[in-house]
């Protein structure tokens, strides 16, 4: 029988596992930690699948499959079913490499979201970024609206996650999205945090005049609806977030902080140890109609 976490934020994010394909630099989910606490850094499939059936029977509303890359994960589809069997509306970030048919037929009627990470269209800006595969080959415009179009064909949700930086915070970007219609656009300031990105964040970190440059460039989207930014006041604290490892975090002081095991201590007492802000998890728009069924 479901609890109901009464007052508490309904939504979680899964980083289910560090492995990736492109090599973000500025990348705050390295989990480095987590490989001192699980040998391979991450829990296994059947404790990663009862991990998500315990966030389902607490009573969170939606979950979003995050990593590292979640496509890469050889039971990805096992959390989803898993999920979706629970009662949540379930989301995946993806940088797109693995939507392949497969994947999309598999999992359609499971997976309700797809959420394209796409911070640039140009090729050097990604490269110099690492938002590439292997940090050398990017996915160009034409690839992003044909991941695109499969979306639409095999009847996902689209939304867009775009991390502004000191590389892309004077691009314009309106064709690609318009192209998309996603029913949502996230642009998020790139964030800082100690001991996952220290290494090249100063090359990547951007003033609120930079990224309110970012945001007036693309003024319609934002007054249309579709665009919703987060500068890293509003995005510290207000995400419930689980790494690796099978514990809740939170990056509210600048670094990652941890939960005990949550297999272990049971899902409230871990979810209390955090103290997450439910009122900023509001103000930032972390509550909308994400089931359209």
């Amino acid at each position: 029988m479901k609890t109901t976490f009464e007052g508490k934020i309904p939504s979680v994010n899964y980083h289910l596992w560090e492995p990736c394909n492109m090599r973000c630099k500025f990348c705050f989910a390295t989990f480095q930690n987590a490989k001192n606490i699980v040998p391979k850094g991450h829990i296994g499939k059947e404790q990663s699948i009862r991990l998500v059936r315990e966030i389902g029977n607490a009573g969170f509303e939606k979950i979003t499959f995050a990593g590292g890359e979640p496509t890469l994960c050889p039971w990805i589809s096992d959390l989803i079913y898993t999920a979706k069997e629970s009662g949540m509306t379930t989301m995946m970030v993806t940088n797109g490499t693995g939507l392949d048919d497969d994947f999309l037929i598999s999992n359609q009627g499971k997976l309700d979201w797809i959420i394209l990470s796409i911070d640039s269209i140009l090729d050097d800006t990604n490269i110099n970024s690492g938002r590439a595969v292997a940090g050398k080959r990017p996915l160009d415009f034409n690839t992003y609206k044909n991941l695109i179009d499969e979306i639409e064909r095999y009847g996902y949700q689209l939304k867009i996650n775009t991390v502004v930086h000191r590389l892309n915070y004077q691009e314009n970007i309106t064709e690609l999205i318009q192209y998309a219609q996603p029913e949502r656009w996230k642009v998020f300031q790139v964030l800082p945090i100690k001991g996952e990105n220290d290494k090249h964040i100063d090359e990547f970190i951007i003033s609120e005049e930079q990224f309110f440059h970012f945001m007036n460039t693309h003024r319609p989207l934002k007054e249309s609806g579709i665009m919703i930014t987060e500068n890293n006041s509003e995005m510290k604290d207000s995400y419930v977030m689980i790494d690796p490892a099978g514990r809740f975090f939170t990056n509210k002081n600048g670094i990652q902080e941890y939960s005990d095991p949550i297999i272990e201590t049971g899902i409230e007492q871990a979810y209390e140890q955090m103290n997450y802000n439910y009122k900023k998890f509001i103000g930032r728009g972390g509550l909308y109609q994400w089931n359209k069924n």
